[in-house]
């Protein structure tokens, strides 16, 4: 399937609450097209406010997660119909990367053979990241004479230390899903075998929280991380507030359930979301 329709370039299932979200051109290794990345805003958005969807997972079809952008679809072509179609299909890119990293719910990469370059983009877009120990991780553009563009760069900053981050992206070399759970890339690497349970136990986990407070986590961490102490001690406060005035029970069963019930320590699991009045 050299050349697959734009809706078979992303494929997903919903199950138990999770949305299994893949990357579909195994034959290509999962490198990002301009169908595939149109289609991806497509289905993210369709996802987005389902009521049977409370974690996304995005992970990649066949033996890559994603080899980044497609050199031919994505590059030659676009570069000789002219710098409108370079700029469309960036914004096509960016696009469903952006609406990932401020997804209302929580999303993991589930990250199997090959993410390479542009892939380090819905990487960072996910909030948290977990790999095949064997999986190939790269910023392979230096070694065909271009810098790693696309957000790459800022990514690997943002992920790794300045030391490694340099070294990465001037080298050209790549490192295994081990070694990116020790730079940062992501949050653990584990055997094959193991990857699909561990990530289907962390977003149980996920599911059993409250979804308002999820979101607002989520976000204020993104935000913060470029923002003054004291800038970001003024947002945490009003995101609070805002937290609290669109999903105030929520706060108040789990105060209930620790202080009246004691039935729920912070400490050790989330309070019970069946027990909660509605708002």
């Amino acid at each position: 399937m050299s050349d697959r329709a734009e809706e078979d370039t992303v494929a997903y299932t919903v199950e138990n609450g999770i949305a299994w979200v893949s990357f579909n051109r195994p034959e290509k290794r999962n490198c990002m097209s301009p169908k595939l990345n149109r289609q991806m805003l497509r289905v993210i958005e369709s996802l987005e406010f389902r009521e049977d969807v409370g974690v996304l997972v995005l992970k990649g079809e066949g033996t890559s997660w994603s080899a980044g952008m497609d050199l031919k679809e994505y590059f030659r072509e676009n570069e000789e119909k002219g710098l409108h179609a370079t700029r469309q299909a960036q914004r096509e890119a960016y696009g469903w990367w952006e609406r990932l990293r401020w997804f209302e719910k929580p999303t993991i990469a589930m990250v199997n053979g090959w993410c390479f370059g542009g892939a380090y983009g819905p990487l960072f877009a996910c909030d948290l990241a977990f790999a095949d120990q064997d999986a190939q991780f790269g910023l392979s553009e230096i070694n065909w004479g271009i810098l790693p563009g696309g957000g790459a760069s800022k990514i690997i900053t943002e992920l790794a230390t300045f030391r490694r981050a340099m070294y990465h992206a001037m080298m050209g070399e790549n490192i295994d899903g081990k070694t990116a759970a020790e730079w940062g890339l992501v949050n653990e690497a584990l055997p094959a075998d193991q990857l699909q349970a561990r990530v289907t136990a962390v977003a149980n986990t996920l599911l059993a929280k409250n979804a308002t407070a999820l979101r607002a986590t989520k976000w204020a961490i993104r935000r913060v991380r470029e923002m003054t102490y004291d800038n970001a001690q003024d947002y945490l406060i009003r995101a609070q507030e805002a937290a609290n005035m669109f999903d105030g029970e929520g706060r108040k069963e789990a105060t209930r359930q620790f202080i009246d019930d004691k039935s729920f320590k912070p400490g050790l699991g989330a309070y019970d979301l069946t027990k909660q009045r509605d708002a």
